[in-house]
């Protein structure tokens, strides 16, 4: 059961201490991190639809801030999780981003074996899906960086607006 409420979201004084409400409700939820990717988006749809959705965009937040779409398609190679990222960002109110992660991902799908390999990393520098997928990263950036917290910001603006979505009984999609 969730201990964030509309109540306890509402008494938060910063953003800084929303986050941490948050980070920590999803450490407790998912006291594994990341494990198999199969295990992950298991627990991913069992939690109510706003953590749900901040639990499956977090490392795009991570690959995006230190890399770009592709490395996130290579280091997170897994369609379920892709497609709980997208759904995820939608959720959150990011529609621009998902777009842009939604092509990305289509791009990344015509290189997915590529992906698979042990070695991404080395085929992916200077090949055609980073090559594809540039102009998407930059777009990306650019929409990030309006954000105070980059896509964290996606969080906290969604946590104060649908407090309830946070609650295990707020249904799920």
């Amino acid at each position: 059961m969730s201990n964030i409420t509309p109540q306890v979201v509402a008494r938060t004084r910063s953003d800084d201490e929303l986050l941490k409400l948050l980070c920590d409700e999803l450490e407790q939820r998912l006291p594994n991190g990341r494990r198999a990717a199969d295990e992950f988006v298991a627990e991913l749809r069992a939690l109510p639809r706003g953590l749900r959705a901040m639990a499956a965009t977090y490392e795009l937040d991570v690959s995006l801030a230190l890399d770009d779409f592709g490395w996130h398609f290579g280091n997170w190679h897994h369609i379920g999780l892709a497609e709980e990222t997208a759904a995820g960002l939608q959720e959150l109110g990011a529609s621009e981003l998902a777009e842009l992660f939604r092509k990305a991902f289509v791009l990344a799908r015509d290189s997915w074996s590529e992906l698979a390999s042990e070695d991404w990393w080395r085929w992916y520098n200077r090949s055609p899906l980073q090559e594809a997928v540039d102009p998407l990263n930059v777009a990306a950036w650019a929409l990030l960086k309006t954000k105070k917290l980059g896509l964290l910001s996606y969080w906290l603006e969604y946590a104060r607006r649908y407090p309830e979505r946070l609650q295990d009984d707020a249904g799920r999609t």
